[in-house]
């Protein structure tokens, strides 16, 4: 028998760094060490040739793969279909990358290593239904209503040196009513300033128009997964689609790999990573910060409206505590109800009759 094969426990796990036209993997034995490495294309014969060669080295454990929710989620995917254990291997330490070298072989390495060490331990998302659907709406939604706000600003920042007719028709019009008006505008021939002036406000008008039916339409589908996939996020007071579709995209079509709700909170930034030194003590890392403003729209809108949030206030007021702290225990609130309701049901076993 190989010197090297007689130091193989037969067990491995194998590390991925991903990138968007190559992969590169290490295969690690959990006494043996690292004892390979292998490059592969990011399709699906190259994740067979992956898998079928990870195997040839003993019976697989789990696969480490950073990026799972970019550049390695199909493989992510592709693994667990398989029925494969993938776990979210993260970034290296950027004090061993120091001390090591960076190379895409010593990022599968350390990606192999922080699986076996017990460092990668986070499942990633399934990324197979409905919050995978909802969060990719919302990138495009998201990016509509951003370019809208953009338009909108710099129709009013041209209309400072339109003539005085259209200064005084266009004043006081909502965002609908101005670009409906502007974008009827009839310029002449560009013969002055003034007509390109038309032609500029006529173009952004018809902009506005088109980003704020695209943002519309994309509202409508991302509320009809909403209610498909968890209707009763909805039912809390103050928690609309809005809200309801940021907590599904953070947690996923796999809400269980979220262990409790504390681990939610951290997520969301209700309970926040420290990151004071020094004379800067108090500074929090927020994780998902379109979360967190979600959770605070809804407190605000509970602090104003629902009597049971407003007797809490002023009880905890009288207490001492300040508007601050107070938002914060909402918060905690919030999230503790959410975690009860994006949790699936638990699987009732049929008694035999």
């Amino acid at each position: 028998m190989d010197n090297n094969e007689q130091h193989r426990s037969g067990h491995v796990v194998i590390g991925v760094d991903t990138h968007k036209h190559v992969h590169v993997a290490a295969v690690m034995d959990t006494i043996g060490g690292i004892l390979a490495t292998l490059t592969i294309p990011t399709d699906t014969g190259g994740f067979q040739q992956l898998l079928d060669w990870a195997g040839s080295y003993g019976r697989i454990l789990a696969f480490g793969i950073e990026g799972t929710g970019s550049y390695g989620a199909t493989l992510a995917s592709f693994l667990r279909r398989a029925g494969h254990k993938v776990v979210e291997a993260g970034r290296p330490d950027r004090r061993l990358r120091r001390m090591n070298g960076k190379s895409d072989t010593l990022d599968a390495e350390n990606a192999a290593r922080a699986v076996l060490a017990g460092f990668a331990t986070a499942t990633p998302k399934s990324a197979d239904g409905e919050a995978e659907m909802i969060r990719q709406l919302k990138i495009a939604h998201d990016q509509a209503v951003e370019q809208r706000s953009a338009a909108m600003v710099t129709m009013k920042a041209m209309l400072v040196h339109a003539p005085d007719l259209l200064r005084n028709e266009t004043a006081g019009k909502t965002q609908i009513a101005l670009a409906r008006r502007l974008a009827g505008l009839r310029p002449r021939q560009l013969e002055g300033p003034e007509d390109a002036l038309r032609h500029a406000l006529r173009t952004l008008a018809k902009r506005w128009q088109y980003l704020d039916a695209e943002a519309r339409e994309l509202t409508k589908m991302i509320a009809e997964l909403v209610h498909r996939a968890a209707p009763q996020l909805l039912e809390p007071f103050g928690i609309g689609v809005d809200t309801a579709a940021e907590i599904l995209v953070v947690a996923g079509d796999n809400p269980e790999r979220i262990k409790s709700e504390a681990a939610l909170a951290k997520l969301a930034g209700i309970a926040p990573v420290p990151t004071g030194s020094g004379m800067t003590s108090g500074r929090h890392r927020i994780n998902h910060r379109q979360l967190n403003a979600a959770i605070y729209r809804t407190v605000i809108v509970r602090m104003r409206f629902h009597q049971p949030t407003i007797d809490y206030v002023t009880r905890r007021t009288a207490e001492g505590k300040t508007k601050r702290e107070i938002i914060r225990c909402l918060k905690r609130y919030v999230i503790r109800e959410v975690y009860h309701l994006i949790r699936p049901a638990p699987r009732t076993v049929p008694t035999a009759s």
